[in-house]
């Protein structure tokens, strides 16, 4: 007896040695399990590893992967399903208040697929922070997190940012945050020099966001600020 996981393999149009890219690769790998060490080797204990979303979308950019095939592009980019993720898509094919194509299209929302994300691109046609305009290798991230959003937050555009998966991770760890006119903060506990390798700097202002996202920005400044606390 085992556990099977289903993959499929597929040549990456440029090689990758890790050790080259651990400065950005590194705040991203998991805690526990991680396939790599912290100075770039791989880790020999380590059989299979999965990773975070916002990874998989940096390697698939430092291996220039958006040369693969739409479909397995696709499947390279669909977040890891979780247990807690698992959970909130069955609540919601089992809520017969909503609509089935409402419904359907909330679940794709929850592994960052479908809706939400088109609508997300209608608005920003780049990264904020870097300027990547590549929509292949950016993420459409929840302002007010999924699990604090009504259902028709979860896929209103205007509960979305397009980052660059590094930007992403910080945003969603609520290691930054941003007021309305584009104002960047950065959580104390941050080390300055992972802005600094990440060509970030956090006093330059983004573009204001839009009045529609005002209050979708105020929870996250909240929750930044409750994680100070």
């Amino acid at each position: 007896e085992g556990w099977m996981v289903e993959a499929e393999f597929v040549p990456a149009p440029k090689s990758l040695v890790p050790k080259q890219h651990i400065e950005i690769i590194g705040p991203m790998l998991p805690k526990r399990h991680s396939p790599l060490q912290a100075n770039g080797n791989g880790n020999q204990g380590c059989y299979l590893a999965g990773i975070s979303d916002a990874l998989g979308h940096l390697l698939m950019a430092l291996t220039e992967a958006d040369a693969l095939a739409s479909n397995a592009q696709d499947r390279l980019a669909e977040p890891e399903l979780d247990g807690h993720v698992l959970e909130d898509i069955h609540q919601i094919e089992t809520d017969q208040s909503i609509p089935v194509t409402q419904r359907m299209q909330l679940a794709k929302a929850r592994i960052g697929q479908g809706l939400f994300r088109k609508r997300v691109i209608l608005l920003d046609q780049a990264c904020r922070v870097t300027g990547v305009s590549d929509k292949r290798v950016l993420i459409a991230s929840h302002i007010k997190p999924w699990k604090y959003a009504s259902n028709a937050e979860r896929i209103s555009g205007y509960n979305g940012i397009l980052l660059s998966p590094h930007v992403d991770a910080l945003f969603d760890e609520r290691l930054i945050t941003f007021e309305d006119d584009g104002t960047m903060h950065v959580h104390p506990s941050l080390p300055p020099d992972v802005l600094d390798r990440w060509s970030i700097d956090p006093s330059r202002r983004v573009n204001a966001f839009r009045p529609e996202q005002s209050g979708f920005l105020l929870h996250h400044r909240e929750l930044f600020a409750k994680k100070i606390a």
